[in-house]
């Protein structure tokens, strides 16, 4: 019988930059797999390909996770679907509500995003030969207070209180986001890709749509076990591992 992961260790802040810089300057300190960074908001927080994470001072669970898994390079991409999992099985099991997932990692509820996650990594070849694990920072920003958004964001972003009209603490949200997360990572350096695979694809919201991924154009109809999403165009496939979906 497998024994229960250890509590992670967790370091809580006010307002910060970003939780992903304080966990990638904790992680060059030493701090080990698990640590959890958690801010109640975010001068400058960062999401996918540079964007701005907009957060109102205790609206959202705004953290960043340090992790150090046992994975080849290659495989590093699907824990970002993994990540995208075990957020929408933690919000279910919370809230109620039925998330749906966005290639490659946002978090959609009414088609709205939710929650959105950032994975970044450091990995040297030194230290894989030598057989330690690559370094992964894993940022993940939940929606939880918010009553309304930037005129920009407001036909695209949703928060817990806007689709349930209840309030969630994001204590509750982190730990079933940790036990989820701890589950899936488990099975993928185990089992391999195929079980993210499987769960993703039946939470997918992007799979049978029409796409448009940095001039790639098609139905969206696979994902593969390293996260690259296949678009079909007629009998063309395409294999496409980065993007924003259109």
């Amino acid at each position: 019988m497998t024994a229960p992961a250890a509590a992670p260790a967790l370091v809580r802040l006010g307002r910060v930059e970003s939780t992903q810089a304080v966990a990638f300057a904790l992680a060059a300190g030493g701090s080990p797999d698990r640590t959890v960074v958690v801010a109640e908001a975010q001068s400058a927080g960062r999401g996918r390909r540079g964007r701005t994470w907009h957060d109102e001072p205790g609206a959202s669970l705004l953290t960043s996770i340090i992790l150090r898994p046992r994975l080849t390079p290659a495989r590093l991409p699907m824990l970002s679907l993994a990540a995208g999992i075990a957020v929408a099985e933690a919000v279910e099991r919370v809230t109620g509500l039925a998330p749906r997932l966005k290639w490659p990692n946002d978090v959609l509820v009414d088609g709205r995003k939710l929650a959105g996650i950032l994975l970044e990594s450091r990995v040297g070849t030194a230290s894989l030969d030598a057989g330690a694990a690559p370094l992964v920072v894993l940022g993940i920003g939940v929606n939880l207070a918010q009553r309304a958004f930037p005129a920009e964001l407001a036909e695209r972003a949703t928060s817990v209180h806007l689709a349930t009209g209840r309030t969630v603490e994001p204590d509750a949200l982190l730990s079933a986001l940790l036990e989820a997360l701890d589950a899936w990572r488990a099975r993928l350096e185990t089992e391999g890709g195929a079980p993210i695979r499987d769960r993703w694809r039946s939470l997918a919201d992007t799979l049978g749509r029409r796409v448009t991924i940095d001039g790639v154009s098609g139905i969206a109809v696979d994902v593969e076990d390293d996260g690259a999403l296949i678009v079909a165009d007629g009998p063309t496939r395409h294999r496409v591992v980065a993007g924003e979906v259109a």
